[in-house]
């Protein structure tokens, strides 16, 4: 390696009309990225297969997009006579409207509202005990959730028929809403049991004089679908829970007549209709009745001329057997709702467990964060406190630099204001705009450029180290910009000779656009709170690239910067700790980096420094057994960093989901105010680590928004490392496009105050 000398004429910029070709790290990190488009996929089919389901179960629970609307009293004018004074079973054959009548000494026993896990296995025990069909309506939502029930219904003889997907008044709801109802409950038969029916009975529905002209365009589209309607003669009340013996009775015909029954086997608390159910079936047969379906009553009738039906043959053209083979489409796409309802079963309540889980380690760590950043913050700022003599020796500052030629002369003439001693070491990276002239060509005292074939950042920092000359040397991105007394707060602490790295306290300078406020919020509250805590607890997981001091012998003990991973700071920082030096934070050590100014280039930013992470977490993973002191982090920071940096972001988002889900499907006052509760805890973290950093409270105005956009983002980056991760992906390192808008910060200059960033 060499030294140039600096150049007396500026650099040359590249001729006009001249297309540079790519280089080997921007074709390589161009191949990356189309490596990386189908994890992307990937995560963004992850996130839409969890809100399907959540859609899907909210949709089963709570009859999304129903109403309780019952209608009452309206006109039956355009209802034909002979159906409102006929019979409980209505047909359309040949388009004609037909009512059927249960024959005397006969009884349909009907039953609606289930199929229910607790309730409807115990009428099917009864009704197999007395040698006693049933015919069931039921609600598809329960029918998807409860396939098995169902099933066991069939085989036992039973009959079935449609009582709609969510149990709505079907005739405040449109066609189509009427069409899909009706389709669904099909399909769900036909995924539980095989099978399709052509029996319905309207919600809320009586006997067949409460038809009205609401309802009556809804029977006859039915009919004209081949779908036979079934009402009531005689209702049980049994919903009412008026008592075992009333139920019987008022289930009971009379003068012997035959009759539809009504009983419920689900909605509610139904064990008064389990004891009573017995009582009246022996009471029936005792008085000589029999016990049929609604198919066995019309395969007995045959319609007269009236329209009225009395006794006759069976065999009448369009009185047939209910049940009918699923095939083709309806048979799979049954199956798959089925399937589909059972996986949204078991995901909902895991997640919601998940929930409480990340609920009560979210606040437990903010408690944690306020208590120990208070401490931590009481016990750095004493006036008595001190880390030992002053630390007053020279410095060396590595600046690693590619392709910075908007950002590196702000950060060098930053430098150069430096109330401490340093040299400046700019190792340029092969880089292709001219950085390297341009730091040249400044003529900055104590500055040196080194040149080197492009290797990446880790081999450009252990270059400089090996050209450092002193002991500490501070390692920062050539996109940061430190103010004058930064260097020498940042290598204080080294006075405490078990110290062997510093963190500084980093922020974002471009904090004018909207997602530089998020981030700048996310710097102050989710990094430099956490950094207080970490620091308290001796297990400080990453020095911050853009800021950290070393000491050269600790660096070179652990071997230097290491390529093994995307997240080299963490991977050092790690390193040090298991070899039993202590890492600190120095909250007065300001620098001010340029943050990703799009979503794209935040996007590729976490996404590299959430994956590095888990690389470097992999990487030192025995230091969950390391013992002595050297062990702390793996005994501790370990554990928290996983918890709190993996796990958690993972699963915090489903507050903001089970939020959603909450205000759709349960209760939307209760859900709002169990989101607002937990963004005023946010807020009061957020505001005291402005509190700590002495930051204008303004940009706590972004918080809300942040919650709701910025962290579903940060989880979909989270979420497409943790797939590169479990396949096997390699992601290289992409660097992101700079402006150079950052410099000091107004007013900063000799002064540790801190600022809002500026143009440098």
């Amino acid at each position: 390696m060499t030294t140039p000398t600096t150049p007396s004429t500026p650099p040359t910029p590249p001729a006009r009309g001249r297309r540079r070709a790519p280089s080997r790290m921007e074709r390589a990190a161009g191949r990356a990225a189309a490596l990386q488009r189908p994890r992307v996929l990937l995560a963004l089919l992850l996130l839409l297969a969890l809100t399907c389901v959540m859609l899907l179960d909210g949709y089963l629970r709570a009859e999304v997009g129903g109403d309780q609307r019952v209608r009452t009293g309206a006109s039956a004018g355009d209802v034909p006579d002979d159906v409102l004074d006929g019979g409980p079973i209505l047909s359309f054959p040949g388009g004609q409207a037909t009512t059927v009548s249960v024959p005397d000494k006969t009884i349909v026993l009907t039953f609606d509202d289930g199929p229910d896990p607790t309730w409807t296995p115990q009428v099917l025990e009864i009704l197999e005990k007395y040698d006693v069909p049933g015919t069931f309506f039921l609600v598809g939502s329960m029918v998807s959730r409860h396939p098995g029930i169902v099933r066991d219904m069939v085989e036992q003889g039973n009959e079935v028929g449609v009582h709609t997907f969510t149990h709505v008044d079907l005739s405040y709801q449109s066609q189509a809403r009427v069409t899909r109802e009706i389709e669904q409950t099909q399909l769900a038969l036909a995924g539980a049991a095989g099978i399709t029916t052509t029996l319905f009975r309207a919600p809320y529905s009586s006997e067949t004089n409460a038809i009205d002209n609401y309802s009556w365009p809804v029977y006859e589209s039915l009919g004209e679908d081949g779908y036979t309607s079934v009402f009531i003669d005689t209702d049980s009340d049994d919903w009412k829970r008026p008592g075992v013996s009333k139920i019987v009775e008022w289930a009971t015909p009379e003068d012997d007549e035959g009759a539809s029954v009504l009983f419920h086997d689900a909605g509610g608390e139904r064990s008064q209709t389990i004891e009573a159910l017995p009582k009246y079936i022996e009471k029936m047969k005792a008085k000589g009745y029999t016990f049929t379906t609604v198919s066995g009553v019309m395969a007995d009738q045959q319609p007269t001329d009236t329209g009225r039906t009395g006794a006759g043959p069976a065999g009448e053209q369009g009185l047939q057997a209910a049940h009918h083979e699923a095939t083709g489409a309806t048979l799979y796409e049954g199956k798959a709702l089925v399937a589909a309802v059972a996986v949204a079963e078991w995901t909902v309540p895991a997640l919601s467990v998940g929930l409480v889980i990340v609920g009560v380690a979210v606040m437990g760590r903010f408690a944690m964060m306020l208590v120990l950043a208070r401490r931590h913050h009481r016990q750095r700022n004493r006036r008595r406190f001190s880390w030992g003599p002053p630390v007053t020796g020279p410095v060396s500052v590595i600046v690693p630099a590619y392709n910075e030629k908007e950002c590196i002369e702000a950060t060098l003439r930053s430098l150069a204001r430096s109330t401490h001693p340093i040299e400046i070491i700019v190792v340029d990276d092969g880089s292709t705009d001219g950085t390297a002239e341009i730091a040249e060509f400044l003529g900055l005292p104590g500055v040196r450029v080194v040149r080197q074939a492009n290797a990446g950042k880790p081999a450009a920092l252990n270059n400089g180290v090996r050209h450092a000359r002193y002991d500490l040397v501070v390692m920062m991105d050539g996109d940061t910009v430190f103010e004058p007394d930064t260097v020498r707060h940042l290598v204080q602490p080294f006075a405490d000779p078990s110290v062997g790295a510093v963190a500084g306290n980093a922020k974002v300078g471009n904090r004018r656009t909207l997602i530089g406020a998020w981030q700048h919020i996310e710097y102050v509250m989710g990094f430099n709170l956490d950094r207080r805590m970490y620091d308290l607890l001796r297990c400080m997981p990453t020095i911050p690239g853009a800021i950290g001091a070393f000491r050269r012998e600790a660096v070179l003990q652990v071997g230097g910067m290491s390529d093994d991973t995307l997240a080299e700071d963490t991977d050092i920082t790690i390193a040090l700790h298991r070899a039993g030096w202590r890492v600190v934070y120095e909250e007065h050590a300001r620098a001010w980096t340029e943050a990703p100014g799009s979503l794209g280039q935040l996007w590729s930013q976490r996404y590299r420094w959430s994956y590095g992470t888990m690389q470097a977490l992999w990487k030192h993973r025995r230091s969950l057994t390391d013992k002595g002191p050297s062990g702390r982090f793996g005994r501790v920071g370990m554990p928290l960093v996983v918890l709190f940096q993996v796990v958690t972001p993972v699963f915090a988002p489903l507050i903001d989901v089970f939020t959603v889900y909450s205000m759709v499907f349960v209760d939307f006052r209760a859900a709002l105010l169990a989101w607002l509760a937990v963004l005023a805890v946010q807020l009061v973290c957020a505001a005291y680590a402005f509190r700590l950093d002495r930051e204008k409270y303004r940009y706590l105005l972004m918080m809300p928004l942040q919650q709701l956009a910025y962290r579903q983002m940060m989880y979909l980056v989270l979420i497409h490392s943790c797939v590169t991760a479990l396949t096997g992906g390699r992601l290289r390192w992409q660097k992101l496009k700079r402006t150079g808008e950052v410099g000091t910060p107004a007013g900063t200059a000799g002064t540790t105050g801190t600022g809002t960033g500026g143009t440098g």
